[in-house]
């Protein structure tokens, strides 16, 4: 019994399992979860906890938590009942289980899970799967027209529905019954679903997405998320089919399908909601799912505010990952150390945990759910250099490490601490550090660092990688450049995060730059491609030398052919953060752009636009653009041009070394 879906319907839990033949079924269990509370004062309550036992059957229990066992009640209620208790008790209260999706908290209970059969290991890369998989891609443009007349189906083969929105929906939902998919992939789902159904219901039409005909509807919000707005869309989630919005969802865009079904298996959510969650989400609902399939109480709000400290004290360990600010130029025959998920990796090691806290010796909740997933990232990495087919499943292990660090920061996270996160940082600066000094013993040139990398020139760095490893007891791997660039900031020293450099066998690793970032223009991104690929070719300092001409051609190339360039390829994509602004700039200019088009707008959105005026900040929509302010544009391409033409105005020493100028920083970052 492989289960695809699952939801909590009429009081129960619905799976929905795909058996022998590709049949699938939708089976219903009863299951009606009760919450625990505890009450540190029973005799306070007395009154209260007379009328749960009489109402809702509340029962004595022993509620385990990751601190300690307490005393308290199950209630055989919902979450009203539970927000209503807090309310009269004045929150002097501790409630758990409340807010943990049923669907979810019922699998774990039970030791099944998502995307897998009883006979597969949940941690193990190597599943299999027979989904029926297909692709509707709607040609018609959602945020200027709810009509529906151009669709492609890929099944197999391809096929094209148009005409009028009525005949192409009825074709393309008798398409979609007669194939009856297990997976639909579809670019824009969930801004088109809802035009679908409002269209579907116009001209009574039976939408088949959903296998029962029942969705379930997940609105839109705006929110911050590592100190930036995101907005997540609205969506219909149909039951017994995965639907995966191909253009929004990240774990798709990270992982694909296999990716997908990876993070259902651990988090104990439908693949559905996956495709629609943040690696954050993912992180987290993974560590309740490992709690609940402990025993483990999940509180509903988190009861153990920050230690009060001295000011001294506070500045000394809040002071995030080290970095080294590296020298400006092109250095030759360079290594990269890079610790292998290195937070998740020090959270195992170290035993931190918000229950480890002056407790060092107790084991720790986090250590213990977080390494079976650290040891399976750890495989997957190995493996996909051998099996590509493994390389989402590894990325989206990869996201999820990474966030798990952050999520240990996060006020209202259920198992996280800021002491857990201050500790992770305070450890990695450590290591940093101790590498550093390894490999200046060892003869080594420092270049550069951030967080888990560093840069280094000497050999050898196997004996170097060696000895790192077996000192700092974490896992690294080490990346050879031919030749690297650190670009400058502003003010002459190093950028932290903008580089680019040759890897063996020519391939580019590009940060920070143009031709990585997504809010360039195509043109933009789309000359630095061209003088990158060029570079590629450039085994060493010297025959790059020989190639300044040539890229610079490049350049001149595209600012000739500025004036006649597609203005399709002048849009610059940015994310708003907000609505008003207080001073006159493009992107309020396109927002109000954007308003006067009639499209609603939220913040964290993405919009497109294309710059006209720019003295005036008068900007188009990226469908209304037919002209562009050509001098604009041109300083865009110099910018970028600057970038890399850096590499050509100086050429250091193989062998330098850093100055004693060259400033530390710290910072907190993300490895």
């Amino acid at each position: 019994m492989w289960i695809l879906d699952s939801a909590y319907r009429n009081g129960g839990v619905d799976l929905w399992t795909k058996g022998g033949g590709g049949t699938v079924f939708k089976v219903h269990h009863d299951y009606n979860p009760s919450f625990l509370i505890h009450f540190p004062d029973t005799t306070a309550h007395h009154g209260m906890i007379d009328v749960l036992e009489e109402r809702y059957a509340a029962e004595e229990c022993t509620i385990r938590t990751i601190f300690c066992d307490l005393p308290g009640y199950s209630v055989c209620a919902g979450r009203d009942v539970a927000e209503a208790v807090e309310q009269q008790a004045q929150f002097d209260v501790q409630l758990f289980n409340v807010d943990v999706r049923r669907d979810q908290r019922f699998m774990a209970e039970q030791g099944i899970f998502l995307c897998g059969s009883g006979t597969d290991t949940r941690f193990s890369p190597e599943f299999s799967h027979d989904l029926q998989c297909i692709e509707i891609i709607v040609h018609d443009n959602p945020a200027l027209s709810a009509l529906c007349s151009d669709v492609e189906v890929i099944h197999g083969c391809t096929e094209r529905l148009t005409g009028q929105t009525k005949n192409v929906l009825f074709d393309l939902f008798l398409l979609v019954g007669s194939l009856d998919p297990d997976v639909i992939l579809m670019p824009g789902a969930d801004t088109w679903m809802p035009k679908i159904r409002a269209q579907a219901q116009k001209h009574g039409l039976d939408m088949p997405f959903s296998r029962n005909g029942k969705y379930r509807q997940m609105d839109s919000r705006s929110y911050w998320s590592y100190g930036r707005m995101e907005h997540k869309e609205s969506a219909l989630i149909p039951d017994g089919r995965i639907l995966i919005d191909t253009d929004q969802s990240f774990v798709y865009q990270e992982g694909g399908l296999d990716g997908v079904l990876m993070a259902a298996r651990l988090s104990g959510l439908s693949p559905n909601l996956v495709s629609r969650f943040t690696p954050g989400t993912l992180i987290s609902s993974y560590e309740v799912y490992e709690a609940v399939r402990k025993g483990i109480a999940v509180p509903f709000r988190k009861n153990d505010p920050e230690m009060i400290r001295h000011i001294t004290v506070l500045q000394a360990a809040d002071r995030g990952g080290m970095m080294l600010q590296p020298v400006p130029g092109i250095y030759e025959n360079v290594e990269e150390i890079d610790f292998t998920s290195m937070y998740p990796s020090i959270i195992v090691q170290s035993n931190l945990s918000p229950e480890t806290i002056g407790h060092p010796d107790r084991p720790g909740f986090l250590p213990a759910v977080l390494a079976p997933l650290l040891d399976l990232r750890i495989n997957t990495k190995r493996l996909k250099k051998t099996e590509p087919r493994l390389t989402g499943i590894d990325s989206i292990l990869k996201w999820m490490l990474v966030t798990c660090f952050g999520y240990t920061g996060y006020k209202n996270a259920k198992f996280g601490r800021i002491e857990v996160h201050e500790g992770i940082t305070r450890r990695s600066r450590d290591i940093l550090l101790q590498t550093k000094d390894i490999a200046e013993e060892m003869g080594f040139c420092i270049l550069h660092g951030i967080v888990d990398c560093l840069w280094v020139q000497g050999s050898p760095v196997d004996a170097l990688k060696t000895r790192v490893e077996h000192e700092t007891g974490l896992l690294c791997e080490t990346d050879h450049f031919d030749w690297i660039v650190f670009e400058p900031l502003n003010d002459g020293f190093g950028a932290y995060n903008r580089y680019f450099g040759r890897l063996p066998h020519g391939k580019m690793k590009v940060r920070g730059i143009a031709a990585r970032r997504h809010d360039a223009p195509e043109i933009v991104r789309s000359m630095q491609g061209r003088m990158l690929r060029i570079m590629a070719q450039a085994k060493s300092i010297a025959e790059l030398e020989g190639m300044e001409d040539e890229i610079r051609n490049v350049f001149w190339d595209t600012i000739k052919s500025l004036p006649a360039a597609d203005v399709k390829a002048m849009v610059i994509n940015r994310r708003i953060s907000r609505l008003t602004y207080a001073h006159r700039c493009l992107e309020g200019a396109a927002v109000q752009a954007y308003r006067k088009r009639g499209i609603e707008i939220a913040p964290g959105m993405k919009i497109g636009y294309v710059v006209r005026d720019a003295r005036r900040y008068a900007v188009d929509t990226k469908w209304d653009a037919a002209v562009f302010d050509l001098s604009y544009y041109r300083n865009l391409l110099e910018k970028a041009w600057k970038d890399i033409a850096f590499a050509f105005r100086t050429f250091p020493s193989p062998h330098c070394v850093m100055p004693k100028n060259a400033r530390v920083c710290q910072q907190d970052s993300l490895p």
